[in-house]
């Protein structure tokens, strides 16, 4: 089904020369035919230039690629439309393309969180969270207070009850918060699926040459924490590889099917690749 499978983890580190091996940092892991290898970035535009050549190199070769990475691509029902009158997750991918600034690391996300939160005037929200020691008046730092029902929203999308330690997108900061990482990385996904022969799952069928996809490495929590604490590896750098060989794997047996199905909330949310089948992808490591 995939000559190659690619998994990024993805970041929304501020500082512009992060060490090599850093933890908070992009790492890319792919897998194919010839076995696995990693990569580890500075900055997201680095990281998204390598990708835009994996591509490249890949439709050079007549090779199909999934591409995994680790952010949400969509957000609960009725956001899309709340904020650009179209009610389809490409609408926030070029909505955020115009209003996301990212320089060598430096960002404006707090900014436009904010700018997003003002659209809502009925009351304090949806996004939350941001470092401590900063002032960001219409972002709360915290979740209490923010009424979702008031803005016809959730707090999660569906993809988050079907895998219970993912974190709502509407989460900026703190440990295991994945909402700044999406608004980062979504205008890299605007940018991605507007070239030649890209599809982004399960907003479009998974037939195209390169396939996008949104990825949760930590379902294969276990065999990362035993590789990393083994080899002296960076979580980051762990999830990677053995989501990128699992789903390697799966995709040469012909078994990735399963993983494929979403539900209909999707078509506007999207949904996470493997949810529901964290076993399934253990299984796969364990194949000869």
């Amino acid at each position: 089904m995939f000559d190659r499978v690619i998994v990024v983890d993805w970041s929304a580190a501020n500082l512009p020369t992060s060490p090599t091996n850093r933890a908070n940092a992009v790492w890319i892991g792919c897998h194919d035919a010839e076995g696995g290898a990693e990569w580890h970035h500075r900055t997201r535009a680095s990281a998204e230039a390598q990708l835009v050549l994996l591509i490249e190199n890949a439709r050079a070769s007549a090779q199909r690629v999934l591409i995994g990475f680790d952010f949400a691509m969509g957000y609960p029902t009725g956001f899309a439309a709340r904020l650009s009158g179209e009610a389809s997750a490409p609408a926030v991918w070029r909505w955020l393309a115009e209003a996301i600034t990212d320089v060598e690391n430096r960002n404006n996300r707090f900014e436009v969180a904010t700018r997003i939160n003002a659209a809502f005037p009925e009351g304090p929200g949806p996004f939350w969270s941001h470092p401590t020691g900063q002032s960001w008046p219409g972002l709360p730092f915290r979740r209490t207070g923010i009424d979702y029902a008031a803005f016809g929203l959730s707090e999660t999308r569906a993809a988050e009850a079907a895998v219970p330690r993912a974190k709502s997108p509407w989460m900026l900061f703190n440990p295991g918060s994945v909402g700044s990482q999406s608004l980062l990385g979504l205008p890299m996904i605007h940018r991605l699926s507007q070239r030649p022969g890209v599809a982004v799952w399960p907003f479009a069928a998974p037939d195209a040459p390169v396939v996008v996809a949104e990825v949760y490495p930590s379902l294969l929590a276990g065999p990362v924490a035993i590789l990393a604490n083994g080899e002296g590896l960076t979580a980051d750098q762990a999830q990677v590889r053995l989501l990128s060989k699992a789903l390697y794997r799966l995709a040469r047996a012909d078994r990735l099917g399963p993983l494929l199905d979403a539900p209909p909330e999707a078509a506007e949310e999207g949904w996470i690749l493997g949810a529901g089948h964290a076993p399934l992808l253990a299984e796969a490591l364990a194949w000869g």
